[in-house]
Order: C-alpha cells, then structure tokens, then sequence
C-alpha cells in the first residue's frame, strides 16, 4: 500500500508540474529496425508509473486468489473437522464440569485426531474414565497420551501419578513421582504428588528431602509446613523404633539437629516411645529438658507415667513450674501423682485438693480417695469417691444426650 501511494504522490506531481514544463519536456526517440517510437519525457513518465501501477495490481489480486484458494481447500479438506473437534471439546468440558463423566469421555474422544492438543483431550478423557471407575481405558488414554505428546511428558507423567493415587496404587505412584522429581524438581503439581505419595508409602526421609522445595514453592503456609515436618519426623521415628529398637531410636534422636530435638511434638512422641520401651531415665531427661525450654502441657502429662529413679528432679522441676506459672489445675494433679507414687501421702492430699478446688474431675477424686485411705481418713475417702462417680455419672449422661 505504501508503494501504491507513493506511484499515486509522484503521478500527481508529474500532472501538476507537467503543464509548466510544457515548453521545456523535451523528447524521447525509441527505435526500432522498422519503426522509430517518439514521446515526450513527461508522457513517458506518466506511463512508466501507470505500468508499476498495473503490476502491483495484479500482483495483489494473484496473492488474493492464492489465499482463498489455499482457505477453500483447507476447508474442504479437514478444516470442518477441526472446527468440529474444537466444537466437540468445549462440549466436552461443559460436560466434565456437570458430572457426566460418560458423555464427556464421548465427546473427548470424537475426533480426537483433528483436535489441536490431541494429548489434553486424552488426559481428560482418562480423567473421565477414571471418575466412572474403568480403569482399564483411563491406562488406554494415558497410554495414547504418551505416544502422541512426544517429547513433552510431564502432563503425562503428572496424571499418570495423580490417577494412581486415586486408585490406591500407591507403590507405583511412588515410582512415577520418583522420576517426575527428577525431571522438574521444583514443579508444584510435582511437589504435592510426591507429598501425598511418599505420605502414602511410609517414604518419610524422601518426604523430609522434598520440605525445602515445597517450603519455596509456596504450596502450603508456615503452619502446615511445620505440621507435615513433624508427621514426617514422627514416621520416621516410628520406623526406627520398628527397625532397630529403643537403642537405634536413642542414636537417632541424639543424631538429629538441635532444631528437632527441642520440637515439643517430637520430645512427646520420643518420651512415649522411651517409657514404652522402659528407658524411664532417658524419658525423664527429654521432659524435663522440654519443659525447661517450653511450658507445654503435653509434656507435663507424661511425669505421671515415668519411673526413673532421680525423682528429686522431677520434683524441683514441678515447683519450679509453679512458681512461674502459678498453681494450674494440671500441675497441682500432676503432683499429687508424683506424690502418691512415692508413698508422700500428706503431699499427694494438699495437691490433689489444691486441683480439685480449681476445677472438679473424676480422676483426682479417685487418687485423692487413695491418699486419704492411706492417711486412715475412711470417711472422709468415702465421701470423695462418691463425688466422683456422681460426676463421672453426670458427664456419661450429658454425653448421652
């Protein structure tokens, strides 16, 4: 177009400025063997542009004719079977979003071969497959899927592996996201297959490796990073102690960063599984340690089930704790315990009434019964039993209701 413009600029120009070079245009001579062509410079000029003019004309028209020749044929040729399959597809997924997993498996499938990403049209239709439960056509697709995305595998690999799970075939859902891990480290669908798949599979230290990347991937906030840390750290653990008994465990844990060691979660399912095991003292250490660094009531709950033989510590420590945080109902039963253990039946009274006046509970009114039997106060244990079987009986009816 900027051609065409430019002809029609130099030809307006040529009639404006012809008439005033009339008298000076000269002439032009073309000849021939038998013929002698005369015009003037002007003439001349006009018609070399009228014939750019006509050559871009017909250049123009010949490209014009070429592109709806080439629109006609891809029309007739497959071009309706592509808008079909496109057609088809949208239906499709209207359909997968209303349920109709069968129908949207159908239109999926019809026409895949003119569709423009054959491979996502598999992958759905196995996803549909997968929802109506026929497994044996959701590995069809997924395996159709394969040979037509070539060189891009992941979108295949990542719903092989999400099929997987969902069919419980965990041990090969573990594999795929084996070799999805290597492929893109980093990828978040990757990231919380591998999550749920070594979850799944009992593969903790894998799952423990994968944390940094999930942390800087974003998939899940502080919180629940630190909660998958702690299940993975607690498998982990579990398996140890399945493994290589108490003493692995022992090794385990001391092998372990400082960060580990002082999570309260862990110290309490460590402390279980050495009083389990009968390593009191061990226990005992990893408690009282806790509590020093930490005020945390599940902690406080395991004293009553130790069995060391320093019980001065564990005492100290409870006295310590109550001067910071006051007398709580839970620290005052927790000495009346450790006291009625040990046979210090006066101790284990006042305690035992110290919590009980805070708050009422069927177990204290049992241990304090106990104390006072002891103590040869028979009535006065017998009153405090009734009072706890009348309000275990009153919770049993209010549960009931």
């Amino acid at each position: 177009m900027l051609k065409v413009l430019l002809l029609f600029i130099i030809l307006i120009v040529g009639i404006v400025l012809g008439p005033v070079m009339s008298g000076h245009q000269g002439y032009v001579l073309i000849q021939t063997d038998n013929r002698n062509i005369t015009t003037s410079i002007t003439a001349l000029v006009i018609m070399f542009l009228l014939l750019q003019f006509l050559l871009i004309f017909i250049g123009w028209s010949y490209r014009r004719l070429k592109r709806t020749s080439s629109s006609t044929h891809s029309w007739i040729f497959g071009g309706h079977q592509r808008n079909r399959a496109r057609s088809q597809t949208r239906q499709a997924l209207l359909k997968f979003a209303e349920g109709d997993f069968k129908q949207a498996e159908h239109l999926m499938t019809r026409n895949i071969d003119h569709s423009e990403y054959p491979v996502v049209n598999y992958l759905l239709a196995a996803e549909a497959a997968q929802q109506r439960g026929d497994y044996f056509r959701t590995n069809q697709y997924i395996e159709r899927a394969a040979e037509v995305a070539e060189k891009d595998q992941l979108p295949v690999d990542i719903s092989r592996v999400r099929i997987q799970l969902v069919q419980g075939e965990v041990h090969a859902a573990r594999n795929g996201v084996d070799k999805l891990l290597n492929q893109a480290p980093r990828h978040p669908e990757a990231l919380r297959l591998a999550e749920r798949a070594y979850s799944l599979s009992g593969a903790y230290q894998s799952l423990i490796d994968i944390l940094p990347s999930m942390m800087k991937a974003k998939l899940h906030n502080e919180d629940k990073m630190h909660e998958i840390r702690q299940q993975a750290y607690v498998g982990l653990m579990n398996q140890t102690i399945a493994e290589k008994g108490c003493t692995g465990l022992k090794v385990w844990w001391k092998d372990q960063s400082r960060k580990i060691r002082h999570d309260i979660v862990l110290q309490v399912s460590m402390a279980e599984h050495l009083i389990e095991c009968n390593e009191h003292d061990t226990a005992q250490k990893i408690i009282l340690d806790g509590l020093k660094q930490q005020y945390d009531e599940r902690l406080l709950l395991l004293i009553p089930h130790l069995k060391a033989n320093d019980t001065e510590a564990v005492q100290k420590t409870l006295v310590h704790l109550l001067k910071q945080h006051g007398t709580t109902p839970l620290l005052n039963s927790t000495m009346g315990q450790v006291a009625l253990h040990h046979g210090e039946w006066i101790s284990a009274e006042t305690a035992f009434k110290a919590a009980l006046a805070q708050r009422p509970d069927a177990h204290d009114y049992a241990w304090l019964a106990d104390a006072l039997d002891k103590l040869q106060k028979r009535e006065e244990a017998t009153q405090t039993r009734r009072k706890g079987f009348m309000l275990t009986l009153k919770r049993d009816s209010n549960a009931e209701a």
